[in-house]
């Protein structure tokens, strides 16, 4: 395992496309969510809603990059017929998709700890100057505070969930776009068809399974008892999907030539 696991963080360190996704991930989450809290405003008839979430929304755009790279950190070995090299090198299939795995998911929890802690940064310094204060029931955020913690470690892990999952799909899948598809429909559409749906079982249920929907409920720190789906219970959701992804992908890996 440990020379695979250096195998693929040289591969990861030595080409320019991770890095430059890893900075785009943390540019865009912060970006969004510095967006986000300059425009809200708190006015006399009152302050309402979930500052923490809101000063983590950059994380839904930031993880559409997160997929690109999982998705191209072994569709782009297939691409460019790499992938014979390494098998070759390493013909133990499980242990080389174990390696990728682990490896992208250290990047992108790196990343995304970054990218979490400079948007909470952005909303601690923002917000009370659009009158979010102490005085009217919105203290200045804090990783001391327990659920704006559990909000911030989630969202790190959820990221870290969601590469994992485009990985699964793109072992299984092979080719760049055609999985960077489906992932990404997995995550934006699902949220968009629970909305067009009348019935409010269905509506519930989807935002209950989505990858997304489910797995943010992480970033909730207020009124959870009115969500479809508890946090944790919400980031288990995802992690089944990345599971099932990186299962089908292995499988698969494992039976047909490379």
């Amino acid at each position: 395992m440990r020379p695979a696991l250096h195998a693929e963080w040289t591969k990861i360190r030595t080409v320019a496309s991770p890095l430059w996704l890893l900075l785009g991930t943390v540019v865009a989450t912060v970006a969004l969510s510095a967006g986000a809290t300059s425009m809200v405003r708190c006015t006399s008839t009152g302050c309402g809603g979930d500052m923490t979430k809101l000063s983590l929304i950059g994380v839904q755009l930031g993880q559409a990059l997160v997929v690109i790279l999982g998705v191209l950190v072994i569709a782009g070995e297939y691409s460019t017929g790499m992938i014979r090299t390494t098998l070759a090198v390493m013909p133990r299939r499980a242990t080389v998709l174990a390696a990728k795995a682990v490896t992208l998911a250290g990047v992108v929890a790196a990343a995304g700890t970054i990218a979490v802690l400079g948007s909470l940064l952005a909303g601690r310094l923002l917000l009370p100057g659009h009158a979010f204060t102490t005085a009217r029931g919105h203290p200045a955020l804090s990783l001391a505070d327990g659920p704006t913690l559990r909000a911030a470690l989630g969202s790190v892990l959820y990221l870290a969930l969601i590469a994992l999952l485009s990985l699964g799909v793109a072992t299984a899948v092979r080719d760049s776009a055609t999985s960077i598809g489906i992932v990404l429909g997995l995550l934006y559409l699902v949220p968009v068809l629970s909305q067009m749906i009348g019935d409010p079982r269905w509506q519930r249920l989807l935002q209950q399974i989505g990858p997304m929907s489910a797995g943010l409920a992480i970033q909730a720190t207020t009124d959870l008892h009115s969500l479809p789906i508890g946090p944790w219970a919400g980031l288990g959701v995802t992690a089944g999907w990345a599971a099932a992804a990186l299962l089908a992908g292995g499988l698969l890996l494992r039976g047909r030539d490379a």
